[in-house]
């Protein structure tokens, strides 16, 4: 039974409460078994940041409450209650959204321990649907990163490869996901952070039309380019979390009054023999071909090929400005992380740290405070944003950062005056072994991963991952990126759903079906890291 229960969609899931097959507490603790099986045990006692022996994808989890509250959904549907259709589905929580009674770090020494006094906007939707949550999940520092290898707590691990990075930053949100920890997660999405996590697990993300969910409740990374969205393992699944979650809230400035409904409609629909009929994809020609693996390329285009087949109109597109996107992102993110990371600094927020030469003004406080407070990452971006917004070097880099965010979107619009969609692939590689972006000491390394999915969060358009299959050189997952105008994001479910069935066709089941025995992986790891430990003590 636990087994069936975590291999289920939360669509089945849901349907299965519904029918009162199941118990939502039954399905609660078999997710929390299976994150027991696999999350894995501190790596080392005298080391709070050392992180696990296994997965690492919670920093924290909330077994009582998420309990309690599936007892009292039970309880609810046995007294004939109307109920939402996803109450009682257990879910995952990013920790960079704020969560009253469970503790909210960002993955920062600086907000270690922090408990937030309220709950984000989405959480209270999760709570209004009475969705329990069963934790909250690692990234990479204050949302900085492509590995979720900056965790002042300990990196995640990609559950078809432990060696493998998962992604980030929302690493921790998809590597749960993928490994049936949770049937969903909240992720946020700055340049990637939920669709290239997605794509390197095998697994589904939304970065939602910017505005369509409110980010009243996230710990703030760059303002203009956040957004919230789901994670899953289907395409259904992602546009009925978007549902529960999405919709307009004055506590948000930047909040769009549109209604948020049709999503899963739309995931139906395209599912549905000849869904796809008719629907213009547009194929972007500056994210395909050099830079891209093998691997990659392969499954992408045998995804093109299965869209022609249904029925789909193929074109090329020219996005000429794209190629400006990615230096274009990094000076407009870093420079809204100076801003926003300010406040981190032992008088206003986060934790204090002393001079340790007894010097205590307030300059040394905060100079010792963000020294200990942040990590590596965090501090490389501060300050290229710091210098970016400088006196005498606004205008050379951060304005002109801003003219080329105005020719991306002239791209987008001038692209989807020709067709409905865009494709292309998530992530130029297949997720790439831990430590080795460190060991050639170059970030670019890392941001390169994002080369795909920043242009989306330069322009404020909707975009969505799924997996296209395995490479065959290395047997990890492959992801495939629709794009859609601002508003739109109903096209995305429609022709990620449609995309979805026609790959799970042609595969013969969905990509899940292949991936290794984690539980089995985690205790070979703990065996190994144990030995290695030992071994080091002599």
């Amino acid at each position: 039974m636990t087994e069936n229960l975590i291999e289920l969609s939360a669509a089945q899931l849901a349907e299965k409460l519904a029918a009162r097959e199941v118990t939502s507490v039954e399905a609660v603790q078999a997710h929390l078994d299976r994150i027991a099986a696999t999350d894995g045990a501190p790596a080392d006692d005298n080391n709070r940041y050392a992180g696990k022996t296994g997965l690492n994808a919670f920093l924290h989890v909330n077994a009582e409450e998420a309990l309690q509250v599936a007892a009292d959904v039970d309880e609810a549907r046995n007294n004939g209650e109307d109920l939402h259709d996803l109450a009682g589905v257990p879910i995952a929580v990013k920790d960079l959204i704020v969560t009253k009674g469970q503790p909210t770090t960002a993955a920062s020494k600086m907000l270690e321990g922090w408990m937030s006094p309220y709950d984000g906007t989405v959480t209270k939707r999760l709570r209004a649907a009475r969705m329990p949550m069963l934790g909250k999940t690692n990234l990479d520092e204050f949302a900085m990163g492509s590995t979720t290898e900056h965790s002042a707590y300990g990196v995640t691990r990609n559950p078809w490869d432990l060696t493998r990075i998962p992604g980030g930053s929302g690493g921790g949100s998809a590597a749960a996901v993928s490994a049936f920890q949770a049937p969903l997660a909240l992720g946020t999405d700055t340049g990637g952070s939920i669709r290239q996590p997605a794509a390197v697990t095998g697994s589904v993300g939304v970065k939602p039309t910017y505005g369509s969910v409110s980010r009243y409740g996230v710990i703030a990374m760059a303002s203009s380019l956040d957004q919230v969205g789901p994670c899953s393992r289907t395409v259904l699944d992602a546009a009925l979390l978007h549902e529960v979650v999405g919709g307009h809230d004055p506590q948000d400035s930047t909040s769009l009054t549109d209604p948020v409904e049709g999503f899963a409609a739309a995931a139906r629909s395209g599912a549905a023999d000849g869904g796809l009929k008719g629907l213009r994809v547009g194929v972007v020609k500056e994210l395909t071909g050099e830079g891209f693996q093998a691997g990659v390329e392969q499954r992408f285009r045998e995804a093109v090929e299965l869209l022609r087949s249904a029925g789909a109109e193929v074109v090329e597109v020219e996005t000429p400005n794209f190629r400006y996107a990615l230096g274009a992102y990094y000076l407009i993110m870093s420079s809204e992380v100076s801003s926003n990371l300010a406040k981190y600094d032992g008088v206003r927020f986060g934790r204090r740290t002393l001079p340790t030469d007894g010097n205590l003004t307030i300059e040394r406080v905060m100079a010792a405070t963000r020294a200990a407070g942040f990590g590596s990452e965090v501090k490389r971006r501060t300050i290229l944003g710091t210098y970016a917004l400088s006196a005498g070097y606004y205008d050379a880099y951060y304005g002109s950062a801003q003219k080329v965010r105005t020719l991306v979107q002239r791209d987008f619009n001038a692209a989807f005056e020709k067709c409905d969609v865009l494709i292309s692939p998530t992530a130029p590689t297949t997720a790439f072994p831990i430590g080795s972006v460190d060991e050639h000491a170059d970030p670019m390394e890392m941001y390169l991963n994002d080369v795909a999915t920043i242009p989306t969060n330069l322009a404020g358009v909707p975009a969505i991952s799924l997996p296209a299959g395995l490479a065959p050189e290395d047997g990890l997952p492959v992801g495939v990126q629709f794009m859609a105008p601002a508003r739109e994001d109903a096209r995305l479910y429609r022709a990620g759903a449609g995309l979805e069935a026609l790959l799970t066709q042609a595969n013969g089941g969905p990509i899940w079906k292949d991936l290794p025995d984690v539980v089995a992986a985690v205790k070979n790891l703990s065996g190994a890291e144990s030995a290695a430990a030992q071994g080091a003590a002599q």
